[in-house]
Parts: structure tokens; sequence; C-alpha cells
């Protein structure tokens, strides 16, 4: 348990440390969004790659994905089943609020969550890998035909082999899998770069914060609400359940599917609402609320099961 308090204290400190730096305008307008775009194309690949070439490949292949995948299905259709009963939201609206509900912030938080605290980010690779090759091409096409009422077959598929993060976990995975050795020379750029992933995220989350204003009136607060809930509090029990009594998991690996399960909104959700224009207060609101409400729940969970 003070294992998992120091890991969240460092986390916290450093988002507070970007939040202030946005707050004095040290760094200046729009710094926060070159940090998250050096830490998106170039340190955090380096860091997959690094993590996911020396991890054990079968967490990639186990039960404990197959939980986490059981566990956004339930999610999603507990938000979709609130949505029809009382929201009524166009279709757009609805993915996104669903969305907000599962997806997790398996980046920005939650590898630092799984290095700090799990002790590995193989825990957390793949379900970056699972959100950013299936769930979130499935997303915006989606958002694609519910906006403009077509989708780019193409676009879709070859999506995911132009992130960075993909292809830097990609290339991890074949290195682990086939037991390929990287002389320490070649993998010392990569380790050094991706040394950088984490700060830089959180330094860049925390500057984020600064300014949002939470729940304002007639911006939807029913469906952030019910995201929240879902998301925070609904969530890791579900992934509790699955993991103990249909996955028979147990020790560090049903830690980690609750843990990973307890994860906040990610921030992608977000950048896909400001895309097309739609539910975008309610994105906002949903990832500033389940961050500040993950940690506290993490620290349970951490309590319960650690």
């Amino acid at each position: 348990m003070g294992g998992v308090l120091v890991g969240f204290s460092i986390i916290g400190f450093v988002i507070l440390i970007g939040y202030f730096v946005e707050r004095f305008g040290i760094v200046g307008a729009g710094a926060g969004r070159v940090l998250n775009r050096m830490a998106f194309f170039v340190a955090t690949p380096a860091l997959l790659f690094t993590v996911l070439s020396h991890a054990d490949v079968s967490v990639l292949f186990s039960k404990f994905l197959v939980a986490i995948v059981c566990t956004i299905v339930v999610g999603v259709l507990i938000y979709l089943l609130l949505a029809r009963l009382f929201f009524r939201t166009p279709l757009a609206e609805t993915v996104l609020g669903a969305s907000s509900a599962t997806y997790v912030n398996a980046n920005n938080i939650g590898l630092p969550v799984a290095i700090y605290v799990l002790g590995s980010a193989q825990y957390v690779a793949p379900v970056l890998l699972l959100q950013l090759v299936i769930l979130a091409p499935t997303i915006l096409a989606v958002l694609d035909v519910a906006t403009r009422g077509r989708a780019s077959f193409v676009s879709i598929v070859t999506q995911p082999f132009r992130n960075p993060m993909i292809l830097g976990s990609l290339a991890g995975v074949l290195v682990a899998t086939f037991d390929i050795t990287v002389p320490a020379p070649v993998l010392a750029p990569f380790e050094l770069i991706g040394g950088a992933a984490i700060p830089l995220v959180l330094l860049s989350f925390g500057m984020s914060l600064h300014g949002q204003r939470l729940l304002k009136a007639g911006t939807g607060r029913k469906q952030v609400v019910a995201a929240t809930l879902i998301k925070v509090g609904l969530m890791p029990i579900i992934a509790f359940l699955f993991g103990q009594f249909v996955f028979d998991l147990d020790g560090a690996e049903l830690f980690a599917v609750v843990a990973v399960a307890a994860l906040p909104t990610a921030q992608n959700i977000f950048n896909f609402a400001s895309r097309y224009d739609r539910a975008m207060v309610v994105t906002r609101d949903t990832v500033l609320l389940t961050t500040v409400l993950s940690m506290p729940a993490l620290l349970i969970i951490a309590a319960l099961l650690a």
C-alpha cells in the first residue's frame, strides 16, 4: 500500500507542476500541445517499444485482455441502455458518451500508473493496442457515418498503421515474440528517448487542466454523470467480477485488471468530439471528472487487492 501511495504521489505532483506551469504562463501559449505531440509521436512509441520488447508475450494474448474486453462491452451496453431510457441523444452523441464511459486513458495516466503502481507497463500495453487498433477506428467509422453519412474504408483500415504508438508497440511485440536480441547500442537511444515519455504526458495533462469549468448548465449533465459513474464506479466492479469468477485471475493479474478498468476516460475521446464538433462539453467534463475521481478509486482498489 505504501508503494502505491508513493506512486500516486509522484504522478499527482508532476501533474500539479504542469498545472502551475500553465497557470503562470511559464512556457507560453500552446506549449502543452507541443509537449503532448512530442510525447505522442516520439517519446511514447520509444517507451512502448523498449517495454514490450522485454515483455512477457503471454500477457498480450491472455485471459487478462479478454476480461478487459468483456468489461468494456458491458460498460457500453449499460450506457446505451441509459441513453435509450433517459437521454435520447443522436447517434454521434450517444457513441461519444458510451466511449467516454469505457475508453480508458491507457497512455497519459495508464502508463505512469502501470509503471509506478503495477510495476510494469506490460499490463497497459495490450489495452492500448486494443483501443488504438480496434476501438478507435470503430468509433471514428461510426462518427463518420453519423455526421457525414459515409466513411472512407481505406482511411479506417490504414489509420492504425499511421499511428506511431501502434508501430512502436507492434515492433516491440515482434521482438519479444521471436526472441530477437537487440544490441545494447541500438536499444540505448530508444531507452533514453522513452524515458521522457512519462514526464511529458503528465506535464502536458496537468497543463490541460487549467481553465476548465465543470458541469455548466445545459451541457449534458446527465450524460456526464452517467459516463463518470460507469467509468469510475461500475467498470472496476465489472472487471473484478469477470476477473475473479469468470477468468479465475488472482494476485497481480486481478489487481491489474481492476486497476486498468478504473483508469479515467482518455483524452482521445475529447479529441474525437472536437474533430466532429459533437458532445465536446460532455466529453471534456467526463475526462476531467474521471481523472479527479480515479485517483481515490485506485487507492481503494489498491487497499483491497494490492
